[in-house]
């Protein structure tokens, strides 16, 4: 990006990737907003699971930036088991679908319109998972549908906007050590999973948050539309 100071939203930022990337954000280069589901330490409160809450964050996220938001980075998702014999199966379906893919699918829609509106360059990242492409447990079909659904999305924002040098980037991490990949290694056996890595080990959030921070701020234009994988090897396309 070739503006002396950035405007960034951060989805997901209370924890994790999210906060990962946050704090890798030079304050001298960018100005910053996080979102969170209940806020807190100066992010903004935004359900998503809730009707509208995508763009009451929009609109609050540019009211701090001064109008202006130059990078979007979809990164807030859910990670529940959803086994097929529950009675809710379609209502957890339904709810891990409206927080990963229509939520950021709205931030993409309004990000769009914004960078249109305005006429200036935009790039958007969309954080997406190893699982768009190898699938996921038996438990979690809505988790790797909706990454799917991400990936798919960034592609086609990607050749739909170039002309209008807006730029868009998927990144699919393997496990992360997060809160939610830590449960979800210990309910299926660790070592068993790692031993799936050539890496010998599950990534940490920092360095999925600077490949971030350098898509939203360093890659070239004509990268966009890449998806880039960072699952030390378990998966390779």
């Amino acid at each position: 990006m070739s503006k002396t100071n950035t405007h960034i939203l951060v989805t997901g930022a209370s924890r994790g990737i999210g906060k990962a990337i946050v704090d890798s954000l030079d304050p001298d280069r960018v100005t910053v907003v996080g979102q969170s589901t209940t806020g807190g330490d100066g992010r903004i409160a935004a359900d998503f699971s809730e009707d509208g809450a995508a763009s009451h964050l929009w609109q609050q996220a540019l009211d701090r930036l001064d109008g202006r938001i130059d990078v979007l980075i979809n990164n807030a998702g859910l990670f529940e088991p959803n086994p097929v014999t529950s009675d809710d199966w379609l209502e957890s379906w339904n709810r891990t679908m409206t927080i990963n893919l229509t939520a950021s699918a709205e931030l993409c829609r309004l990000a769009v319109l914004h960078y249109q509106q305005r006429e200036t360059p935009g790039r958007i990242i969309n954080i997406a998972s190893r699982a768009a492409y190898r699938g996921d447990s038996p438990d979690h079909w809505h988790y790797a549908a909706s990454k799917a659904g991400m990936v798919a999305m960034t592609k086609t924002i990607a050749r739909a906007y170039a002309k209008d040098e807006i730029l868009a980037f998927a990144i699919c991490p393997g496990f992360t050590m997060t809160g939610m990949a830590e449960e979800y290694l210990e309910s299926r056996g660790g070592d068993k999973l790692l031993a799936d890595i050539p890496l010998g080990r599950v990534a940490q959030p920092e360095e999925i948050a600077e490949i971030a921070r350098w898509c939203a701020l360093d890659a070239p234009p004509s990268m966009t539309g890449a998806v880039l994988d960072a699952n030390g090897a378990s998966f390779v396309r």
